[in-house]
């Protein structure tokens, strides 16, 4: 509270830039933040008061001037007895030329505000400041043309302008017929053609021309401004020109960000009538203009709009449109083509994670997009001939195996004499080539791995020629992420390879691997391994799985006393995938071939546990490992269950790693419908849930605590899904319940979405009547449950979901409160009202947040919905009033 009076204090002194920063900051963040602590008669005050500190303080700091325009901001937007603050400020300052930078600074962040985040005022607040500032918007823009037209070519002044004008278009306000006979719009562009703008006006300039064409997206209700924009813009060419031979960067990126903003805005004229009217294909061409420009960045900015146009395209599905657009993308893909060139003088293999290496990715993602507007088997095969027709350059070969790989998946394997003789081709490829050569050309067999199924007389000269890649220290990675790709798709074929598998995987850090490599070849070698006969997978399995057990083994042995024990994760990882993957078909009345060899781990996993309990990430994977060997055998590992419950159980008590929650809630999966596992798996949640409550129920335990939160409910879920009626009848439901009305404030993505499931599928149960013979059983269950806690629920959802939740977890409330009423909805119109009538009516800065008709037209869509949708849209519309 002190906060107020001490930062008001510090302007006054003025002592020096940092305090008075510090205040000024201080000052925006207690409006932004606790605005609701100042009584109602102390709002005139204040406003008066920053007023005078802007103005003091106007020739101290630009930044200082800011802050307290955004605190100026914030105050008009909160605080409803401030009626047309911007004809006030106008009116107060517009005569006085000293006063106009920061009068212009709070025009300027006036608009930006009326949507932030950190404000809460509501809906109909912000509706109501919307209409006030679009009446005032001619007004604001008369002003700055003033402020042009006195202040001539001051370019402080010119940036000013026209970040505020960009700021009013922004939030859409501006009558598009006055502006469109605007003087400053010429000004605009008259600036963007000049050839000496300096960078920062220019800058600026560009970001208002940018605003304007993102506030006309909705063409046809802004004809004459549209009009206007699009043949200013046009008349850029020339200029764009002019900065690519002065090698001017910063324009040249400018001009191409208003050439997409163009484009993006007439997308959908464009693609209605091409090349008429504003429809013009010359903005196209502008677009590859720009991706002719040496430097990649240029091209780069475009790539969105050529996402959309593909998508539109694609939806129309138009043969002759698709013809009139083909040229233009063919113009594109070989612009790419040559951007994604390495340098001559490039030794090694591409990089992957450098801001080129980057780019790059995003040319493969964007060419999967819009290959087929050319047809995959045409570029690849005009792709094709260039490298067999000419001898070009390593760089030039390099880029276009790059563009054939990101495209080969698209094209037909079936007989297909290119793509065959291009794998023919590239398995040939001599060893003195350039190292990206055949970095990219194993990338590119690993992406053909459907032709190698199609045509298994290559699997041979392609498996070797892979062997080769992967002796090499820069070319083992790759070689192994295309061998994992083949043993995917090819897995019939790959059987008879299994024992050569089973020896790489013997000898895997004899090779240089990345972890991911190492386990994408472990996968790819347990994938085909499921597909051996029965009796051969078990033997198989346990070599397989015998390298990473030796391993750990090891590990166990070492004296902990010579340092710290040697981590584990490599070989758990290892394993984890090897159990999640090999997945046989096994027929009822079968033993798992797997079975034996998870018997046989399971002392080497429980002992890693056991050394490592304290080592969150070790006990992580440990789980992880164990979670595929019980979804791999499935009921064939009920031996484990006992004595993994029980060590769970006892590490969890000190140690409360979540990942065990998780793991109970894979055994809850597995064996959840077993009679004679229901009342060990109750002992088990009831066991963990005592330490868990602890953690939770500390200061900010569940916000502290997201994963454990998350883990909690997955287990209680599938408690609900498998047995509802011994989880319903035990003690713990009624904690668990309390636990989760908590949680649902909770804004972590993942718990909140834990927490609303469990409450939905709890109250479910009740409903769904499934004709099991304990229907009645679990209504009455549920009965008792929601008369002990459904209005707590629903008036803690109803605040949650207007004060805590981001929109994005609003259907999941809706499905809660669906249910609810489904259960009994006499009941729950009552809960609602009540919960309704508990919500604030007006903000602190004296603004209606909501009407009594709101409320009562909210209660009746909610209860009067016939599907859960309907619940989902008004609870979005009401929430709007809060935010």
């Amino acid at each position: 509270m002190y906060a107020w009076e001490l930062a008001d204090q510090l302007l006054q002194l003025k002592q020096d830039v940092e305090s008075c920063y510090f205040a000024a900051q201080t000052m925006k963040m207690k409006i932004q933040m606790s605005f609701f602590e100042l009584p109602p008669e102390t709002h005139i005050a204040l406003r008066d008061s920053l007023l005078s500190h802007i103005q003091s303080l106007k020739d101290l700091s630009p930044i200082i001037v800011t802050q307290l325009a955004l605190a100026i901001a914030d105050l008009a937007l909160q605080m409803a007895s401030w009626k047309g603050c911007v004809h006030t400020l106008i009116e107060k300052y517009s005569n006085d030329v000293s006063s106009m930078t920061f009068l212009i600074e709070i025009l300027t962040v006036l608009p930006e505000e009326v949507h932030s985040r950190s404000l809460r005022i509501g809906a109909n607040r912000r509706t109501e400041i919307i209409e006030d500032l679009a009446y005032y918007s001619s007004t604001v823009v008369t002003l700055l043309m003033t402020c042009v037209e006195k202040s001539g070519s001051n370019e402080k002044m010119l940036i000013k302008v026209f970040r505020c004008l960009g700021s009013w278009f922004n939030l859409g306000v501006l009558d598009s017929n006055f502006m469109a006979n605007n003087q400053l719009l010429m000004v605009l562009f008259q600036v963007l053609q000049r050839d000496e703008t300096s960078t920062n006006l220019h800058e600026a300039a560009s970001d208002c021309v940018c605003s304007a064409l993102y506030a006309i997206e909705n063409v046809d209700t802004h004809m004459p401004l549209a009009l206007q924009l699009f043949q200013g813009v046009l008349t850029l060419e020339t200029a764009y020109h002019m900065a690519v031979a002065r090698e001017d960067l910063d324009k040249v990126l400018n001009y191409c960000r208003i050439f997409t903003e163009l484009c993006e805005t007439f997308l959908e004229t464009t693609v209605r009538s091409p090349g008429q009217g504003m429809g013009d294909l010359r903005t196209l061409e502008l677009l590859l203009i720009c991706a002719g420009h040496p430097q990649y960045e240029v091209v780069e900015i475009s790539f969105n709009f050529w996402y959309r146009l593909g998508e539109n395209l694609y939806k129309t599905n138009d043969p002759a449109l698709h013809g009139i657009f083909r040229p233009y993308i063919q113009r594109l893909l070989h612009g790419l083509a040559r951007h994604c060139q390495l340098d001559p003088d490039h030794e090694g293999i591409p990089e992957d994670t450098d801001d080129f290496g980057e780019f790059r990715m995003r040319v493969s993602d964007l060419v999967k997009d819009v290959i087929f507007l050319v047809g995959s088997m045409e570029c690849f095969s005009q792709l094709y001939s260039t490298l067999k027709e000419g001898n070009p350059p390593w760089e030039v070969t390099e880029a276009v195996l790059f563009i054939m790989a990101a495209i080969a998946k698209s094209v037909d394997p079936e007989n297909n004499p290119t793509l065959t003789e291009v794998l023919e081709q590239v398995v040939l490829l001599p060893e003195t080539v350039h190292i990206a050569v055949r970095y990219t050309s194993i990338e590119l067999v690993g992406e053909m791995s459907e032709v190698v199924d199609r045509n298994p007389r290559f699997l041979d000269p392609v498996l070797n020629y892979l062997m080769k890649g992967l002796r090499e220290k820069t070319l083992a990675s790759v070689a192994a992420k295309a061998i994992h790709n083949i043993c995917s798709v090819c897995r019939d074929h790959m059987a008879q390879h299994f024992q050569g598998l089973l020896d790489i995987a013997r000898a895997l850090d004899s090779f240089a691997l990345t972890t991911e490599a190492a386990v994408g070849l472990l996968k790819g070698t347990a994938l085909v391994l499921a597909r051996l006969p029965l009796e051969k997978i078990a033997e198989c399995l346990s070599d397989l799985c015998a390298v990473q057990v030796m391993a750990l083994k090891k590990l166990l042995s070492q004296d902990p006393r010579n340092g710290k024990a040697a981590d584990p994760t490599v070989w758990l990882d290892r394993l984890a995938v090897i159990f999640r993957h090999t997945n046989p078909i096994v027929e009822n009345g079968q033993t798992h071939p797997c079975q034996k060899v998870i018997q046989e781990i399971w002392p080497v996993l429980s002992e890693t546990l056991n050394t490592h309990q304290a080592d969150n990430r070790i006990v992580e994977r440990c789980c992880r490992c164990l979670r595929f060997a019980v979804r791999c055998v499935g009921k064939g590992s009920a031996s484990l269950l006992q004595p993994l419950v029980t060590q769970m159980v006892s590490v969890y008590q000190v140690y409360p790693h979540s990942c065990f929650l998780y793991l109970g809630s894979i055994l809850v999966d597995e064996y959840g419908m077993e009679e004679g596992c229901r009342q060990g798996l109750l002992d088990m949640l009831q066991a963990l849930c005592m330490p868990t409550f602890q953690l939770l129920e500390q200061t900010n335990g569940l916000r502290n605590h997201p994963d454990t939160v998350d883990d909690l409910f997955r287990l209680a879920t599938r408690f609900v899904q498998r047995s509802p009626i011994t989880l319903l009848s035990s003690g713990i439901i009624v904690h668990i319940i309390q636990c989760a009305i908590a949680a649902t404030t909770l804004d972590h993505r993942d718990a909140n979405c834990s927490v609303m499931k469990f409450v939905r599928d709890l109250i479910h149960t009740g409903v769904s009547n499934d004709h099991e013979d304990d229907f009645e059983l679990r209504k009455q269950l549920i009965g008792q449950a929601m008369g002990q806690h459904g209005q707590q629920l629903v008036t803690q959802l109803m605040h949650t979901c207007c004060f805590c939740l981001p929109p994005y977890t609003l259907p999941d409330v809706a499905e809660v409160l669906w249910e609810i009423m489904v259960f009994d909805r006499p009941t729950f119109c009552r809960w609602l009202e009540n919960a309704l009538k508990g919500l604030p009516k007006e903000t602190s800065g004296g603004a209606v947040t909501v009407t009594h008709k709101q409320l009562t037209d909210f209660h009746k869509q909610v209860t009067s919905a016939e599907e859960c949708k309907q619940v989902c849209w008004a609870i979005r519309e009401f929430t709007r009033l809060f935010r």
